[in-house]
């Protein structure tokens, strides 16, 4: 969340900066809140210093003798006051915390104004899409004319937006997240955490996707618990309510999980295949950093998203979100996108975000700097590295054969006992 001192100091700046993602977005009403509150707390703090004196002025009284029943009638009514005057304050308390939990972060000053994808900016591309001299297949159905792949079935079990991988298509699902895994760990320095597939409230507030985006989760009906949407809650949230030491940072976490998202905003788009399912499996990288190497971490984070795709020899290029299109927490986004043959277009396939201090405010995750100031709110990244479904689709569609087969692509051999084809799986048709 935004800091609210922030907003009462620079409310002009900040209102400036939120109107780039959206021209609608007003401070007026928490600057009011505010202002009422601190002349409700003067109010107060103005009453108990009366009290206090009154308080230390009525023993005097009494040892000279004097009838202090008037003073001490006021006082109850003083105290009245100050008990009904604190409620005040504590309602209002809640109504700003409710309204800062509501407004999105503000975007970095330098990213591009817009409104939409449309105004998203590419920032440069890597490797030529394939030029193929036969008809491409789209990735649903060589996924299941080779029977690695069954969305039939799957709805049958589950419902629409559901997908079973069976066979290679399940050994080669498993060697991607391997794959990306190994990167991460081996070649990126990361730690690799494996977390709770649910989490409670107070996680998904830490992390920004509650309370506003409450109706795309999958919640627990016996518990306050939520089916992750994605692993960047858990991990970000590991160290949530604690402080750590500058010398510690930059922590670099990443994690396979599946996750778990209802999708309503996204009716219509997507509907086949694996690229917008309820569920499906995302290995992710979570940094912290402290404020003055966030950006360049950013960076970092972007180029290691890259290397899997790079690895892996499918084409894709980078793009700068506008103010726009960036996320509810996000200040700055690269999206990555990979070449989809059969969508003869770019899909994203990573995000890759600095959120700045804004999951740090709302999951109060702190750090001591290390000449021993004031503790201070890190800088929390994330990014996908990457979505396993969509690169598996990816795999399928760039590496697919005239005859139907798939290509394995080197990377991926090692993890695949050493198999460089995919052919028809006759006994898991």
């Amino acid at each position: 969340m935004l800091d609210i001192r922030r907003i009462r100091n620079n409310p002009e700046e900040v209102e400036k900066l939120l109107k780039k993602r959206n021209p609608e977005l007003s401070l007026n009403k928490i600057l009011e809140l505010d202002r009422l509150r601190r002349e409700k707390l003067v109010e107060s703090e103005t009453m108990k210093a009366e009290q206090k004196m009154v308080s230390k002025q009525v023993p005097h009284l009494k040892k000279e003798g004097k009838n202090v029943t008037e003073i001490l009638c006021k006082m109850k009514d003083l105290a009245d006051k100050i008990k009904i005057l604190d409620l005040s304050i504590k309602e209002i308390d809640i109504k700003i915390e409710e309204e800062l939990l509501s407004i999105p972060n503000t975007p970095n000053a330098d990213i591009i104004v817009g409104t939409s994808d449309l105004d998203n900016m590419e920032v440069r591309k890597w490797g030529e899409p394939r030029k193929f001299e036969f008809e491409v297949k789209a990735h649903w159905d060589l996924g299941v004319d080779l029977g690695i792949l069954d969305f039939e079935r799957a709805t049958k079990i589950t419902g629409t937006r559901f997908a079973m991988f069976k066979g290679m298509g399940a050994r080669l699902e498993r060697a991607i997240t391997a794959y990306m895994l190994d990167k991460h760990t081996i070649d990126h320095g990361f730690t690799e955490i494996a977390p709770p597939y649910m989490v409670n409230r107070e996680s998904m507030i830490g992390t920004g996707q509650l309370p506003k985006f409450e109706e795309d989760m999958f919640k627990l009906n016996k518990k306050d618990y939520y089916l992750i949407p994605t692993a960047e809650v858990p991990v970000t949230n590991i160290y949530r309510n604690e402080v750590l030491e500058e010398v510690q940072l930059p922590i670099y976490m990443t994690a396979y999980t599946p996750c778990f998202r209802a999708e309503v905003g996204s009716a219509g788009r997507d509907t086949r295949g694996l690229i917008r399912n309820h569920q499906f499996d995302k290995v992710e990288m979570v940094m912290y950093s402290t404020p003055e190497e966030s950006y360049n971490q950013l960076e970092i984070l972007t180029g290691f998203a890259e290397e899997i795709l790079k690895g892996l020899g499918l084409p894709y290029r980078v793009v700068e979100l506008c103010t726009g299109d960036i996320g509810f927490s996000s200040a700055k986004t690269y999206d990555l996108e990979v070449w989809m043959p059969s969508y003869n277009r770019y899909v994203e396939i990573s995000s890759c975000s600095n959120f700045e201090d804004f999951q740090a405010r709302r999951a109060n995750i702190k750090y001591r700097p290390m000449n021993k100031g004031k503790l201070e709110f890190i800088h929390t990244l994330n990014g996908s590295g990457l979505a396993v479904g969509r690169t598996f689709a990816a795999v399928l569609e760039n590496y697919q054969n005239e005859d139907g087969t798939i290509t394995i692509p080197e990377a991926l051999r090692p993890y695949m006992r050493g198999m460089e084809k995919i052919t028809l799986q006759l006994l898991t048709k």
